[in-house]
């Protein structure tokens, strides 16, 4: 699970804001970071002097993971260090998939400018591909971001995303000797206010013990036993989730990229984006493996 970790870096402050969790992470589990910056060939990215052509963005890029190598090296992690120039998110996706890496981790977004790279748009590009599980942390100051996790939260709706997410969550819960935490959220919202409501949130109650069910039972099996099943009411799913983390001083959500696409849905890519973008905690999502 942590045997190797690929870094993305732009070298703006949110990159090495969120470095710092990686280092803790590395270091506590005797991985080795591949640190990463991408030129983006898709910008214009090549000066002229003396008659030689410059690529300036890939020589920026050499200063920032140099600079990002050094850090962890004080730390006494180990560290290979790459500047590729390519498509971002096609060159992140690959370059993962070729060197073996178990999770990517990058800053929900970056640097504003000419060498921006970490934008939401590759962000939200990468966590839809990527085959091997992606951490995004969002680098504001407000963030909290503590480690080693203590409490895993792993949101559920049955769908086959959401067991991959399980199966993933309760590795990262074994790793980290943290507690698990299994929410299912109705979605009240979506029942309107006919007469029908009554019964159709009553059918929802039981598809969600359901659901819960077989969380609990998997996590059980693997060895784990849940502090909590919760099914959790809300007119937003993702306002739900967020408000649970809250609660609860959840320290990691681990959810699917996207989830079941029936009434009992709640696990939608719109959904896994939006608590990417606002989590206040890192989030690891997992992509359901064909």
């Amino acid at each position: 699970m942590y045997n190797e970790i690929l870094f993305l870096t732009d070298g703006s402050e949110g990159a090495e804001a969120v470095f710092d969790h990686v280092l803790d992470i590395a270091d506590a589990h005797g991985s080795r970071i591949r640190v990463l910056n991408v030129a983006d060939t898709n910008r214009p990215s090549v000066l002229r002097k003396g008659g030689d052509v410059l690529d300036v963005l890939k020589e920026e890029g050499k200063r920032v993971v140099g600079d990002v190598a050094d850090r962890a090296r004080e730390r006494g992690v180990s560290v290979i260090t790459e500047v590729i120039q390519g498509e971002p998110y096609k060159t992140i996706v690959d370059y993962a998939d070729s060197h073996g890496v178990d999770f990517i981790v990058m800053p929900t977004h970056g640097r504003q400018g000419l060498e921006r790279f970490l934008l939401g748009s590759t962000t939200e590009h990468v966590v839809r591909r990527a085959e091997v599980p992606v951490l995004t942390v969002k680098p504001d100051g407000d963030t909290s971001v503590e480690y080693p996790y203590a409490n895993v939260l792993v949101p559920t709706d049955g769908s086959d995303c959401a067991r991959e997410a399980l199966s993933i969550g309760v590795d990262v819960v074994k790793a980290e000797m943290a507690s698990l935490h299994l929410v299912s959220v109705i979605d009240t919202m979506s029942l309107g206010v006919d007469v029908r409501s009554d019964v159709r949130i009553e059918l929802l109650e039981e598809s969600a013990d359901g659901i819960l069910g077989d969380a609990f039972d998997f996590a059980e099996d693997a060895g784990i036993n849940p502090v909590s099943e919760t099914i959790e009411y809300g007119a937003s799913v993702h306002e739900a989730i967020l408000s649970y983390i809250e609660d609860k001083d959840i320290d990691l959500i681990v959810m699917g990229t996207h989830g079941r696409t029936g009434f009992e849905r709640y696990m939608l890519g719109s959904v896994t984006e939006y608590i990417i973008r606002t989590s206040p905690i890192p989030v690891l999502t997992v992509r359901e493996t064909v």
